[in-house]
């Protein structure tokens, strides 16, 4: 058995047990899943973290999957969701990964990640356009 975490076209999100990536696939292609909350049956797969050994993989960023926040709105929750499900996670890289974009050495995409104060002050220096937004950890999201 498997849980994924999962958001439909509205930014709910919710999980679902599975008895492999592949049986979600199949459901989902066949249009079997719906959200608990509002039904839409537009459901996607949150980015999940993969342990797995050390190897020279490249990881291909996240692919858009929601529909963009509207002008003039604030919704933490809903930008939260937003910036998860269209950036790449690179963890404790993040400050050498930005500067590496920056700089056109890595290909260019959204990242998130962590950072020293010094770190995110050298970004800031070298004119790397970064923010800094306190996401708790998942295991306090509600």
């Amino acid at each position: 058995m498997i849980v994924f975490e999962l958001i439909c076209r509205e930014q709910h999100r919710f999980e679902g047990w599975f008895a492999s990536g592949d049986d979600f696939a199949a459901q989902q292609s066949r249009g079997l899943l719906a959200c608990p909350v509002c039904g839409g049956e537009h459901v996607e797969k949150l980015p999940t973290a993969k342990i797995r050994k050390q190897s020279s993989e490249a990881v291909a960023p996240a692919q858009p999957t929601a529909e963009p926040l509207e002008a003039g709105k604030f919704d933490a929750t809903r930008i939260i969701d937003y910036i998860l499900t269209h950036s790449e996670d690179v963890g404790k890289r993040f400050a050498e990964e930005a500067l590496k974009i920056y700089h056109q050495e890595a290909p260019q995409r959204s990242i998130r990640g962590v950072s020293t104060r010094a770190e995110a002050e050298n970004l800031h220096e070298e004119g790397v356009p970064v923010f800094s937004l306190p996401i708790p950890p998942q295991d306090r999201w509600n």
